[in-house]
């Protein structure tokens, strides 16, 4: 049996442009992973198939589970007649939360597979399949800080935010991602603000925000060391506030919001516990905060748990962690 760790993400910001002759829109993100993690095991057993095993009753066990979806594709053009893949996914993270779980159990499947059937593909194959497969899957093969362009699986390396403290709230609701982007058509055929060429050049500009807001609040991590720290001690939390003044934002707030005020709440709340930004992952229902310091992103926690919501106090994790973690190794 293998095992492998299955990170979560998070958007920092996402621009939805205009829509594709596929059906798929044109977007921006910045994906960020972070530490929270689901456990996929992978088990390879006398007999031929796949089989998912899990204990949440949410997660789908036949063919339109991600892992199992992506199992078969490895499984094509190998002689699997007397061997049966067998993965369990332990559940950690929220189901159908904006938190690109599914993704991430899918690409955890993949690295397992690899090393349980003694097989290895090359990093462009890997990129095709998961692609193929969903559009959030190619981040979780860079990981930590990652551009997200196209319909969000054309995927490139960002210089890495140095550890940064978050807090996780992910209410009870269900948020429909293929709803929320008919919700934002909708918007946009009423607002001309938003048509599709404004849109496109507005994707533009995200682009360019997030990459002077990196350059700007963590110059160390795209300039060589020079020994002397970018960002003094006592201004640890301006990068923060230049991400908040960079105008990076998630436009499924504007259509996900008023149909789920109890979200609009929960961002309100995190700013008010000490949240430097706050801000939708995804098409949620995961609402996230951004915090200075550990010990505020504890604090943060602890005053959000004493609301009605259930809030987890995390960090996000570079690209070097990520890998770091990553490493497929047998189960003692």
């Amino acid at each position: 049996m293998i095992s492998v760790p299955s990170f979560a993400k998070i958007n920092l910001g996402l621009n939805i442009g205009s829509k594709r002759p596929d059906g798929f829109h044109e977007l921006r993100t910045a994906y960020q992973t972070l530490a929270l993690h689901d456990i996929i095991r992978v088990q390879v057993v006398a007999g031929s198939g796949i089989e998912i095993r899990c204990d949440d009753d949410r997660v789908p066990r036949d063919e339109s589970n991600t892992c199992y979806r992506i199992g078969r594709r490895l499984l094509s053009g190998l002689d699997t007649s007397t061997r049966r893949i067998v993965i369990h996914i332990e559940k950690h993270l929220p189901v159908q939360g904006g938190m690109g779980a599914a993704s991430s159990n899918a690409v955890a499947t993949m690295l397992a597979m690899e090393r349980a059937l003694g097989i290895e593909l090359a990093p462009a194959e890997k990129l095709r399949i998961a692609a193929e497969v969903g559009s959030d899957l190619p981040l979780f093969l860079i990981g930590g800080t990652v551009l997200g362009v196209g319909r969000g699986e054309e995927v490139y390396p960002l210089p890495d935010l140095p550890v940064t403290h978050v807090v996780v709230v992910t209410p009870a609701i269900g948020v429909s991602t293929p709803k929320a982007f008919a919700r934002w058509d909708e918007l946009v055929s009423r607002d001309a603000a938003l048509t599709a060429s404004g849109a496109a050049g507005t994707m533009n500009e995200f682009s360019e925000r997030v990459f002077t807001w990196l350059s700007k609040s963590f110059p160390q991590a795209v300039e060589p060391a020079s020994g002397v720290p970018a960002v003094g001690g006592d201004r640890a939390e301006t990068p923060l506030l230049d991400l908040v003044r960079a105008g990076i934002e998630n436009d499924f707030e504007r259509v996900v919001f008023p149909e789920y005020p109890e979200l609009r709440e929960v961002k309100e709340l995190l700013l008010r516990a000490g949240a430097q930004y706050a801000s939708l992952s995804g098409s949620g229902s995961t609402v996230y905060g951004l915090f200075a310091s550990e010990a505020e992103a504890k604090a943060g926690a602890q005053r959000m748990n004493a609301t009605a919501y259930k809030a987890i106090a995390t960090t996000t994790v570079t690209r070097a962690e990520y890998w770091k973690a990553m490493r497929v190794f047998p189960l003692e």
